[in-house]
């Protein structure tokens, strides 16, 4: 062997080893899917409370599409989430205690455990909050008293601390008592959020006798349950109307597949390898140095050193930990990383220069509905596979940053940034090298599908959150057939764009609920 592949069998080696760490870590981490549901839950409540005018005739609408009993179904909701993050907390807990009374530990590990555990803390004592609440407002006092006082004896750090005194304020209040502490509204609204809030403050005004403060808090919530009514027929529309297409459209695939054979929309192309003039040097330099290593490695530094440096030069740290700042950064960190990793498969693919008239190609009708084709078609796939993903990991396993940070902020700015980022960026570069450079490439030692298959896991895996490997090598065995149908990289890049647009509109959406 020549040093050159010794050198990349190392380093694939390597990043092997990395990256399956990276996917263990990841099944630490709570999952966004659950934050969804309760997301979706907690427009529900708000919705609810709309009072339509009398002279329109919703024909029963707002309990048709929030639910006949929305309490006892976010209650149910709200329980398993907090059963989920029970076990997931006793987990943690039980192997830091293992890890830390092994003779071999490792600080990194320690110190992600220890963060996972003020996590899941942190977010146990905010669903036993709301979920108190849901029970008092359904009349079951002692089962709120009793996570209250759980709240009260469990808290031990700052952020618990302001939540042990709202679980304070709120026995006080279902007891009809004026609160003790001086500063309870503010105590409320900064701890709650959205129905729940509202709910507290209701309950305050009451006790405390304030009719004018009850009547404002009123009016301004029947004007935040219209918006929020609003917000949901959108989002139900949205993912209703797709997912009812989606089903109908691979029905059809399907259909027309099994009576038409090889003459069929899905047969076209199905077969056809690329010719390439590279072996798999080139394609583990490209994948394990230009993307695992450089693109990686590279928003590691953007992140870590170079934008924070940036910012402290241009007197703008005490803006770090906005929202607005952290889409930024993770604009310009994967911007400058993805650019560092395009130019490794320039460089890696310079000796074979004039590439084949079937590389990289982007034809624009092909492009265009295929790509909308394969985006409908993946909704009610990869939604199908999500469903049973949810059940296999239970909550854990780990998502991507970037949608935890898009549903909790609103600002415009940060918005688009986000936008930028998922839905121009990434399908530009990782189609790119997952679909235009990776896939063809593999077509070498396999078969069309085979290839599909491997990128897709390749593609998936890359994201390093283990509870997202299932749905997106669903997403990347569809954005693999659509490429290899339309042979335009357009309706790939098209299609992931999409399907990121669409998730980001979603978040967006759900993000309202906390108002």
């Amino acid at each position: 062997m020549s040093p050159r592949q010794v050198i990349l069998l190392i380093l694939s080696v390597l990043t092997t080893v990395v990256v399956a760490l990276a996917l263990f870590g990841s099944w630490q981490q709570p999952q966004i899917q659950s934050r969804l549901d309760l997301a979706q839950t907690n427009l529900s409540l708000q919705a609810a409370e709309w009072e339509p005018p009398p002279e329109w005739d919703m024909n029963g609408l707002p309990g048709g599409l929030i639910g006949e009993d929305v309490y006892e179904t976010a209650i149910a909701q709200y329980r398993d989430a907090l059963n989920s993050v029970r076990r997931t907390l006793e987990d943690n807990q039980e192997q830091r205690l293992l890890l830390s009374d092994s003779p071999v530990n490792s600080l990194p590990e320690l110190n992600q455990l220890d963060g996972a555990i003020r996590q899941a803390q942190d977010l146990k004592s905010t669903l036993e909050l709301r979920l108190g609440i849901l029970l008092a407002e359904s009349d079951r006092p002692e089962e709120a008293f009793s996570l209250w006082r759980n709240l009260l004896e469990t808290s031990d750090n700052i952020t618990d601390n302001a939540q042990s005194g709202t679980a304070a304020i709120l026995i006080d209040l279902s007891n009809q008592s004026p609160p003790v502490s001086d500063n309870a509204e503010a105590i409320l609204t900064n701890t709650l959020s959205g129905w729940f809030r509202y709910r507290a403050l209701s309950q305050l005004y009451q006790v405390q006798q304030e009719d004018d403060a009850l009547a404002a808090l009123a009016a301004n919530e029947q004007e935040i349950a219209q918006k929020t009514f609003v917000r949901l027929v959108i989002l139900v529309l949205i993912s209703g109307v797709t997912l009812l297409l989606g089903t109908i459209l691979l029905l059809f695939l399907l259909g027309q597949w099994f009576l038409k054979g090889e003459t069929a929309i899905l047969a076209q192309n199905k077969g056809e390898a690329w010719d390439l003039d590279w072996g798999w040097e080139t394609i583990v330099q490209v994948i394990i140095v230009g993307f695992f290593l450089v693109f990686f490695i590279g928003q590691a530094l953007s992140a870590g050193i170079i934008l924070p440096l940036f910012y402290e030069l241009a007197n703008l740290e005490s803006d770090l930990d906005s929202s607005r700042w952290q889409a930024i950064s993770i604009f310009l960190s994967y911007l400058l990383s993805a650019a560092a990793a395009l130019g490794v498969l320039y460089r890696s693919l310079t000796p074979y220069f004039p590439l084949r008239e079937d590389w990289f190609r982007f034809r624009l009708l092909p492009g265009l509905s295929w790509g909308f084709g394969g985006y409908i078609a993946a909704v009610p796939l990869v939604l199908g596979i999500s469903l049973l993903n949810q059940e296999i990991w239970d909550g854990k396993g780990g998502s991507n940053p970037i949608l935890e940070i898009a549903l909790e902020g609103q600002d415009w700015v940060a918005i688009t940034c986000f936008f930028l980022t998922a839905s121009v960026l990434a399908p530009v570069f990782e189609e790119l090298i997952f679909r235009g450079f990776l896939l063809p490439s593999l077509t070498r030692y396999l078969p069309v599908w085979g290839a599909i298959l491997l990128s897709s896991l390749i593609f998936a895996v890359a994201h390093l959150s283990v509870s997202e490997v299932l749905p997106l090598a669903t997403l990347g065995i569809v954005l693999g057939i659509t490429y290899t149908r339309s042979r335009s990289l357009l309706a790939a890049m098209l299609m992931h764009g999409l399907w990121n647009s669409g998730t980001l509109v979603s978040l967006i959406i759900l993000g309202g609920g906390a108002t």
